[in-house]
């Protein structure tokens, strides 16, 4: 999927500012109680504001916690989930929580790139794809989801 987005210096400035405004604060703080509930709570929270959340998710981490929390204990999609320093595995995990919510039921086009977390280029779509995790895991009324489910629209 890397191919057709082209060299990163392609994206204008401008492009990158109107990507950037999409992002919601509000959306973000919704994602954030919802997330640290569904993980069971130990997660930390994140420094507020875009780049926060960002930090936040980039390893990947929170992401595979937060898919396998939907699926019932022992049978999570991310067998092995671990924080670390080195680019490629928190690359790998974000893939893997990728794969595993195309699997749950997001459609693919609604699921954000690697690179678009990764590297900072589209939050607006991370926080789409995460909204779309939350109503799914309501609709879906199999009892694993936590939380308010009037978080999310029907």
């Amino acid at each position: 999927a890397m191919a057709n987005r082209g060299p990163s210096y392609g994206l204008s400035r401008e492009v990158q500012q109107k990507i950037d405004r999409q992002y919601d604060p509000e959306l973000e703080q919704l994602l954030v109680r919802w997330m640290v509930a569904q993980c069971g709570g130990d997660v930390p929270q994140p420094a507020p504001g875009r780049d926060g959340f960002q930090q936040w998710l980039k390893d990947g981490t929170v992401l595979c916690r937060l898919i396998n929390s939907l699926h019932p204990r022992g049978q999570g999609p991310v067998a092995k989930i671990q924080a670390s320093p080195m680019a490629f595995r928190q690359m790998e995990q974000i893939s893997q929580f990728l794969q595993a919510a195309e699997r749950y039921g997001i459609a693919a086009t609604d699921i954000f790139q690697t690179v678009d977390l990764w590297e900072g280029k589209n939050m607006a779509c991370v926080q789409r794809t995460l909204m779309n995790l939350g109503s799914l895991a309501v609709a879906k009324g199999d009892g694993l989801f936590v939380g308010d489910p009037n978080w999310f629209p029907k």
